[in-house]
């Protein structure tokens, strides 16, 4: 058996002693949102350190473990804390719990984060409805021998982020009053902040917001066929666009300022996905 599937498997094997329970949405809460997962109807929860092989998150704010349970009656598992490529784990430690969240049985991967804003019409607190993506910069989660139980060794990449999901997420915005922009997401490796360059050469490629996780995670979602949706929380304009310094103190006040419209969000787009 491959070496990545058989800790995937034994991951699954470690969850299912702990819990049966079997979701439908899979969400991952990104910087800021983190007390979302205790504000659900809660079924179980499992600490990620008490995951056989599960890779545990190092990152200040997070959590680490998952929460199962019910958002207005849909079944989810939500990830309190995501792991990232520059806490330096190898990619398919990165994207395991995404993967590990679809074997549990959900359809659905709902990515969140807190990103910098490259679009110069965004301005901090905004969220923007993650319409596509740019991976380059990072190495793709699919490298390596192709993991045939999960999905095709070439997959299609042309609407990983679908349509009708983010229809979805525009309708619960425009229904609960909330302000949504649209773009495109860039991944890049982390943890230094971009320069101004970079930040340039984002905008030149067509990124509207760019940070340090979720498009990995929509890849091997996308590869093992679940749906993926995305919503990025811009909680600081990317360096070089002003002239302020940019520090994750920064970010995580202001996604702690919005968390209350962000919950309130994914709350509303939640109740609509389900069943899709």
């Amino acid at each position: 058996m491959n070496e990545v599937y058989e800790k995937l498997q034994n991951c699954l094997k470690s969850v299912r002693e702990k819990t049966d329970f079997v979701p439908e949405v899979a969400l991952v809460l990104g910087s800021g949102l983190g007390e979302y997962a205790e504000e659900i109807e809660v079924s179980a929860a499992i600490d990620y350190k008490d995951i056989e092989g599960f890779p545990v998150s190092t990152v200040a704010g997070h959590k680490g473990r998952f929460i199962f349970g019910y958002v207005n009656q849909v079944p989810v598992v939500i990830m309190q804390g995501r792991v990232h490529y520059y806490e330096g784990y190898p990619m398919t430690d990165v994207v395991l719990p995404a993967r590990l969240m679809g074997l549990m049985g959900a359809k659905i991967l709902f990515l969140t984060n807190a990103s910098g804003g490259v679009n110069k019409d965004f301005e901090p607190g905004d969220f923007m409805l993650i319409k596509d993506h740019i991976a380059s910069f990072v190495p793709s989660p699919l490298i390596g021998a192709n993991l045939e139980e999960l999905g095709p060794r070439f997959p299609d990449m042309s609407d990983v982020y679908g349509k009708e999901l983010q229809q979805i997420i525009r309708d619960a915005a425009g229904k609960e009053g909330i302000g949504l922009r649209e773009g495109v997401y860039m991944q890049l490796s982390g943890p230094a902040y971009e320069s101004p360059s970079e930040v340039r050469m984002c905008r030149i490629l067509g990124a509207d917001a760019v940070g340090m996780s979720t498009a990995c995670e929509a890849v091997a979602a996308n590869h093992m066929g679940m749906k993926v949706c995305g919503i990025s929380c811009i909680t600081n304009m990317a360096c070089g666009i002003t002239e302020q310094p940019l520090s994750h103190t920064e970010v995580q006040e202001t996604a702690d300022r919005v968390a209350p419209l962000f919950k309130k969000l994914i709350t509303a787009s939640i109740t609509k996905l389900a069943g899709k």
